[in-house]
């Protein structure tokens, strides 16, 4: 079997195979700010007062409009804050940062877990070995009562990424360069296992950055083993029993990919979509308005200390905005303590509080029509952080050297 056909065999309680309709038992449920209250709205409407399904496995994360940016929000908010009093179930309030890496801090996820929430980036939990699948408002409520919902299992492709990473050569540029090759459609309705040395030899941060991209290609879920590494991480995180998941050697793939990354240069996903991803150098001297370095994609200890070598003793082109998001309060705390901060702002950089920040509009620093910039998030979709704005992915290396230059370019030639 393959690691989501083992992970549905145990939660349905019976053997599975790719196409089969299912019931699972659900480990954890979990809704964000946005579009949380009319996953309550719809609950209460439906089960009134009724309890979850188990109060320990339902969890609410403030990640999106943080703090509440207006009255709307704020009530929102509030109605969120009162369905936990009232149901006693877990919240992450304005406080924590990206839901999913909240989770994972918090020792709510674990390899073998099946997770439902209303991201459409769960599946990034796949970095832990767990199924983590971004749903609907009527599916998290059900899920709330019941503590089950249907799937059906889906096949399985494998990704095989070999060879040594040359520095400043990120695992960013590595999922660029294969949602090139698959494109935005490539995995539709598909699960992804990441393997390979290259793979095996990534930290969490970079694992997250792989797997947060899979929905980028239309994938259902992406799965990379957990190392020793990633595992101590999960058992230092919780009480409960921690057991390593790990595809059969026999599992059958729909498709096998094999990608050597010896000779891989920076990548770049041009306007407007991800897929649309070229060789740094090929875009270089685009001008630039701001750069945001940050997201559930790069918003890890290991991705602002990338930025702050790069940033060390410099300063940010002048009429560029550099902004820096840390993904969570646990990564604030590291950069503040490695001095990441004291870099950052003597560089001309504005760092704001944890969270999702510029992934979509409704926060501080969107674009006005005709600027450009470049981002580290895993979507520039048109129109999604500004009417007539374009905005291109990179890795936090290709992101700082840009905004040193107010230009894009590639961090390996001028470092």
């Amino acid at each position: 079997m393959t690691v989501i056909e083992k992970i549905f065999s145990r939660g349905a309680g019976k053997d599975v195979k790719p196409g089969d309709y299912i019931w699972v038992n659900l480990d954890l449920v979990a809704m964000r700010d946005f579009g949380g209250p009319n996953v309550i709205q719809e609950y209460q409407g439906m089960f009134g007062e009724y309890p979850v399904f188990n109060k320990k496995r339902v969890a609410i994360t403030f990640d999106l409009h943080i703090p509440a940016r207006n009255e709307k929000v704020a009530v929102n908010q509030k109605f969120l804050r009162d369905f936990t009093v009232q149901q006693g179930v877990r919240l992450f309030d304005v406080n924590t940062g990206v839901g999913q890496h909240i989770l994972l801090e918090s020792g709510l996820v674990k390899p073998w877990d099946i997770i439902v929430g209303t991201d459409s980036h769960m599946n990034l939990l796949g970095a832990a070995g767990a199924a983590g699948f971004g749903m609907g408002t009527t599916d998290i409520a059900g899920a709330m009562y019941k503590g089950k919902l249907w799937f059906c299992v889906p096949k399985t492709i494998k990704i095989i990424v070999k060879g040594q990473l040359k520095n400043f050569i990120t695992a960013k540029d590595v999922i660029l360069y294969i949602v090139k090759q698959l494109k935005t459609d490539g995995a539709l309705n598909r699960a992804i296992e990441f393997s390979g040395d290259t793979v095996k030899r990534m930290n969490l941060s970079e694992r997250i950055t792989m797997t947060s991209m899979v929905t980028e290609m239309s994938g259902d879920i992406g799965f990379i083993e957990p190392d020793e590494e990633v595992m101590a991480f999960i058992k230092s995180r919780t009480k409960e029993k921690v057991e390593a998941i790990t595809p059969d050697s026999d599992a059958t793939y729909e498709k096998v990919y094999e990608f050597s990354v010896d000779n891989l240069k920076p990548q770049i996903a041009c306007p407007h979509s991800p897929d649309n991803v070229k060789e740094v150098t090929e875009v270089s001297g685009t001008k630039v308005n701001q750069v945001f370095i940050g997201s559930c994609t790069n918003g890890r200890f290991e991705d602002l200390k990338i930025a702050a070598e790069i940033l060390k003793g410099k300063m940010v082109k002048k009429g560029v905005r550099l902004i820096i998001v840390p993904a969570t309060m646990e990564v604030t705390k590291q950069a503040l303590e490695a001095g990441f901060y004291e870099i950052f702002l003597s560089s001309g950089a504005v760092v704001t509080n944890p969270g999702c920040a510029l992934c979509t509009t409704g926060h501080p620093g969107i674009l006005a029509p005709g600027e450009v910039m470049v981002s580290t998030s895993n979507r520039n979709f048109i129109g999604k952080l500004g009417k007539g704005a374009k905005v291109y992915l990179a890795s936090p290396a290709t992101a700082a050297a840009t905004a040193l230059f107010g230009e894009i370019r590639d961090p390996t030639e001028v470092f």
